[in-house]
């Protein structure tokens, strides 16, 4: 039985620079954008990096990266057949379901789709688990702007019959912004965690995961320092379905450009609309 009887809201404002803060493989990996100019990080990234977060406190989690495995399983399919209890409960929808839930913080946090093929039709997996923590698409709150270089290898990939000659695999493209601000909008909802038993606990750990979104995150695209959690804003309502909607409350947070081209957070007016008997926790990031 969850003890999570009181629905969050939450929003994180965050801060790239000169970083690529999430790749569109469909064109050429380039940061994300929509028709507009404005930049997007996907639901998925973030729930990715919640997710490694979460891993890095020592928690189980059921969609691990490759680089990032802990059990040698290399498939979901695999992981989920490593599992004793859920073989056994794999006639129990419900039971399946709570056994997945009690095991892997993202899967009662997030929900997931086991469907898994065993061969035999009446061995096959088909369980869906809708999860409390909904997270919006991050939208940069400017514009942004994205440069790109061609860089160059100074060895080649593969050796050469001529080894002053260099291979065709030496040019490539860097795309970044050079600065931008984006804002993650999110929910708790108290129904589905009842269901999953997503516990009070387990949203302490939510909250730590986006305070620290970025630690053990660096990478070519996103060295370290080039990506920030400038603010999390924490919503904790008195009741279940809560006093506000989840749209009304993430509009009270107004953040405006106060200069033509932003550079860097401060260049930003961020205000709180007052809301009655409802008044955020508000923390830095790291």
């Amino acid at each position: 039985m969850s003890n999570f009887v009181n629905k969050i809201d939450f929003a994180v404002i965050i801060s790239a620079k000169n970083a690529n803060p999430n790749g569109d493989p469909l064109n050429g990996n380039r940061p994300r954008e929509n028709y507009d100019g404005y930049g997007e990080i996907s639901d998925v990234c973030i729930k990715r990096k919640i997710r490694n977060r979460l891993q890095d406190m020592g928690k189980e989690i059921f969609v691990q990266s490759d680089e990032r495995r802990t059990d040698g399983f290399r498939s979901l399919k695999d992981r989920a057949d490593g599992c004793a209890e859920l073989k056994k409960s794999i006639k129990d929808k419900e039971q399946y379901a709570k056994i997945a839930c009690d095991k892997w913080i993202d899967v009662r946090s997030f929900g997931q789709v086991f469907a898994f093929k065993k061969g035999e039709e009446d061995n096959s997996v088909s369980v869906g688990i809708r999860g409390p923590v909904s997270i919006h698409s991050a939208v940069s709150i400017s514009p942004i702007e994205i440069s790109s270089m061609q860089i160059t290898k100074s060895v080649n990939g593969e050796t050469q019959k001529d080894p002053d000659k260099k291979g065709s695999d030496t040019m490539g493209m860097k795309h970044r912004i050079e600065f931008g601000v984006y804002v993650i909008y999110g929910s708790i909802n108290t129904q589905l965690a009842t269901k999953t038993g997503f516990s009070e606990d387990d949203s302490e750990l939510i909250k730590e995961a986006l305070i620290t979104l970025f630690e053990n995150d660096c990478s070519s695209a996103r060295p370290d320092g080039s990506m920030e959690v400038c603010k999390l804003y924490w919503w904790k309502h008195n009741a279940q379905m809560g006093q506000y909607s989840s749209a009304k409350v993430h509009r009270s947070l107004q953040i405006v450009p106060s200069v033509q081209v932003p550079r860097s957070i401060n260049d930003y007016n961020i205000s709180l609309e007052t809301l009655d008997e409802l008044t955020p926790e508000i923390y830095d990031g790291i």
